[in-house]
């Protein structure tokens, strides 16, 4: 039986150069999950738990009918309340919110053949067998954000601003403009890889501003 490693069969998607380039995202199918809150807290550990369930349980659900992948890197969307926070660069984002004020919405990239039916189904096989508090928010979910501008950030998460700051600084020099949410894939396992090795592609969703 032949695994399905969607980071190589998507490999465009999973890849990034260090500086800022432009590209542009086909539609893609996820199971996500939504949450609040400062990153280093229990509850986003907790929102991982039930994503990662769902994830493992649909690999499982499918390899029993041929159709075996690997579980895919884990993805983030980050966004926060512009009403209280106006709209500051996206360099200076991470100074400015605090984290404990950041929406999420994390992410894992699905085959095409996975369905939204059997998304629910297996959620709720995960819930009768497991104790998970959140199981139940996890969700298919389909995004497609075309036109982006993305950067592969080398090292510590602390030091994204100056990642994010050659991606403005390039979206000002093509008359580019925010078209969605500040999107992170994370090629490393941040649990186990020192700081300063980690590997995340920033992504950005732009449009050309208009004259």
């Amino acid at each position: 039986m032949t695994k399905l490693d969607l980071t190589k069969a998507y490999k465009a998607y999973f890849s990034a150069k260090t500086k800022p380039e432009t590209v542009v995202i086909e539609t893609a199918k996820f199971i996500s999950i939504r949450g609040k809150g400062d990153p280093s807290e229990s509850a986003f550990a907790k929102t991982l738990q039930a994503l990662y369930a769902t994830a493992y349980a649909l690999k499982f659900h499918y390899k029993e009918s041929g159709d075996d992948f690997t579980v895919s890197k884990l993805e983030g969307q980050w966004w926060f309340d512009e009403e209280k926070f106006g709209f500051p660069s996206i360099s200076e984002t991470p100074r400015l919110v605090p984290r404990r004020e950041w929406d999420y919405r994390m992410l894992i990239r699905m085959p095409v053949f996975v369905t939204e039916t059997d998304v629910k189904k297996i959620i709720q096989s995960v819930k009768l067998k497991k104790d998970i508090p959140l199981i139940e928010t996890v969700a298919y979910y389909e995004m497609e954000e075309g036109l982006s501008i993305q950067l592969l950030h080398v090292g510590p998460f602390e030091t994204e601003p100056e990642s994010l700051s050659k991606i403005q600084e390039y979206a000002t020099a093509h008359n580019l403009d925010k078209n969605g949410l500040h999107h992170e894939i994370y090629l490393s396992d941040f649990r186990k890889t020192p700081p300063s090795k980690l590997k995340t592609i920033l992504r950005e969703p732009v449009k050309v501003k208009a004259n």
